[in-house]
């Protein structure tokens, strides 16, 4: 299998590929001399992808596109186009990490003879399951990482140790990361408000609190960062803090990586920003609502996740909208508390800038 030519499918979006990278990393270890080809849709996500070092190929998509002018000539000529260089590429084997139908069509159209997917019962959309040739059981209540590792252990692939994150960044990214970490003495914070879905968001007044505490209480400043169409998310915050010391902060995605490798803190929800700053290894608080925190959230142990347990309609939830959102409704004191214990440990009893940490009142 040393030199087999091997094609992972996982199209977007950023937390989906951020959680995809171990299992490419483990699936390099295993075979170096493999061919490594991705295909990702085209966008964000796969900005995280350009320049790796473990993958040969970056197969970029443009499925959005096609979906808005399937009925354009030109677009059924790209799409003919694209399948037929795949099926050119006479790759061996498929990994369809993303479990539907459209991840399943791009390995059966070009006619790949190996296409390993997840069993049926954990299929995202389980009638993709009729174009796979095989089926890798795995725990789907389990970390998302988790499960994507077992279709490369099906290969015979070592998945044991430390997660690892292949994602290159520029000289020019760390200089950016430098020069914020430098304007805040480097004692920084990332408060990222955005969340995709309505129903992730938490108040833009309860983060601009946390910034004013951060700042009177550990001297950290706050970069408020935000993604497509969350400007105005940032700006609020901003608006709202009494100290004047969080700023509203634009960056491209591997720029956050920078930054997030050299904060203090990331408090966020389940957002691609978080994701990264998991990889990142930053100290995390991370405020759940209607995702899994068990499935979707940060992997390492001194991590807080910040959840309601009182409510029956969290279970399997996945709303995108709700007409109450009470899931997000997460006390500031609650959430300050988390802070409070994730600072604590990662420091461990250390200063933070010119100020003491002080004593945890209360357990979560």
């Amino acid at each position: 299998m040393g030199n087999q030519r091997i094609l992972i499918v996982k199209l977007g979006a950023i937390g989906d590929v951020v959680h995809t990278l171990p299992a490419l990393a483990a699936l390099r270890r295993a075979l170096p001399e493999a061919h490594l080809a991705w295909a990702v849709e085209r966008g964000g996500a796969a900005k995280i992808l350009r320049g790796n070092p473990y993958l040969d190929e970056l197969i970029e998509l443009d499925l959005q596109g096609w979906r808005k002018s399937l009925t354009k000539r030109e677009t059924l000529t790209t799409i003919r186009h694209n399948i037929a260089q795949l099926r050119k590429a006479k790759f061996d084997l498929s990994l369809d990490f993303q479990g539907l139908l459209k991840s399943a069509m791009i390995a059966w159209l070009p006619r790949i003879p190996r296409r390993i997917g997840f069993a049926k019962d954990v299929l995202r959309e389980p009638q993709s399951a009729w174009l796979l040739t095989e089926q890798v059981a795995a725990d789907d209540a389990g970390h998302v990482i988790k499960k994507n590792l077992e279709l490369v252990r099906h290969l015979g692939c070592d998945v044991s140790g430390k997660f690892e994150f292949p994602i290159p960044l520029d000289p020019e990214d760390e200089q950016f990361a430098d020069e914020q970490a430098d304007r805040c003495d480097g004692s920084l914070a990332i408060l990222n408000p955005g969340g995709g879905w309505a129903t992730k968001l938490w108040h833009t007044s309860e983060f601009a609190a946390v910034a004013d505490r951060l700042w009177e209480v550990y001297g950290i400043r706050s970069a408020v960062t935000y993604g497509p169409g969350e400007l105005s998310l940032a700006q609020a915050i901003v608006a709202q803090t009494r100290t004047s010391a969080a700023f509203a902060l634009d960056s491209t995605l591997k720029q956050f990586l920078a930054l997030a490798a050299r904060a203090k803190l990331f408090l966020g929800g389940d957002t691609g920003p978080m994701h990264l700053a998991a990889a990142a290894r930053t100290p995390i608080v991370a405020l759940f609502g209607p995702t899994s925190a068990r499935r979707n959230g940060p992997f390492a142990p001194d991590d807080v996740v910040i959840e309601r347990f009182d409510l029956d309609c969290r279970t399997d939830c996945y709303r995108r909208y709700c007409s109450h959102t009470s899931c997000m409704k997460l006390p500031v004191e609650m959430v300050w508390q988390g802070i409070v214990k994730r600072l604590r440990i990662a420091n461990c009893g250390l200063r933070i800038g010119r100020h003491e940490l002080p004593v945890l009142s209360s357990n979560l």
